[in-house]
């Protein structure tokens, strides 16, 4: 396959992604938003995914550049191609798909559970409860004809399935060891006090959830590449 990926910051990188399109010798290309950047012809690419970053998908005033992203990620999912969306790329998905993204009654920074919530084929291939990384204080409600895949105590909607082709996923199983690392460096302002958000230390502590996510994530992935 041909995968493009959306980069936002360059402390938010697609991580174990990577491992898993070298270990298909799949291509890879990136649109990198912090440098002079192009989109490819929606002909050039078979999947397309979108990362996170520390901006709001409203921050339009900010970051000129949001304007051509959402028109370009509407493109591809209106051209049937196959989209991933991690935290704030699952938000520009569900604004894509017609929902409301809005400020969360709390922010969720850490190690968190996300439990899923329905019964479909993708789910069948994934434990029924998952420790997953999580940096992010705004939400979104279920778009038309999604399928609600996990929630967690903090946020209802953690990620969602349209089509069996277009995957949102509010948590981050990418994330490697030095990529908390770098998240906590360009963001520690965030965490501030609250029932969901972890301290740095403990935060930086965990290190038995990676390669566990790295397996969930693969399955996921592959999931994604035969549809």
């Amino acid at each position: 396959m041909k995968i493009h990926i959306l980069q936002h910051a360059n402390f938010e990188t697609p991580g174990y992604i990577l491992d898993w399109a070298k270990t298909k010798d799949h291509k890879i290309s990136f649109t990198n938003f912090f440098e002079a950047f192009t989109f490819p012809f929606p002909t050039d690419i078979d999947m397309l995914i979108v990362m996170g970053g520390p901006m709001s998908i409203s921050d339009e005033d900010k970051y000129s550049w949001l304007v051509e992203e959402k028109e370009y990620i509407s493109e591809m999912i209106s051209k049937r191609k196959k989209v991933i969306g991690i935290c704030l790329g699952s938000q520009f998905i569900a604004e894509a798909l017609g929902a409301k993204v809005y400020e969360n009654t709390q922010k969720e920074i850490g190690w968190f559970n996300i439990k899923g919530q329905a019964e479909n084929d993708l789910l069948s291939l994934l434990p029924k409860e998952i420790t997953a990384f999580h940096w992010h204080g705004q939400t979104y409600d279920l778009p038309i004809a999604c399928e609600r895949l996990f929630s967690s105590d903090a946020t209802l909607n953690q990620g969602f399935l349209y089509k069996n082709r277009v995957l949102a996923m509010q948590f981050h199983l990418e994330i490697k060891p030095e990529g908390v690392i770098d998240i906590i460096e360009a963001c520690r302002n965030d965490l501030t006090e609250g029932e969901f958000v972890q301290s740095e230390k403990n935060i930086l502590a965990e290190k038995s959830y990676f390669q566990k996510n790295k397996r969930i994530l693969f399955k996921i992935l592959d999931f994604m590449e035969e549809v």
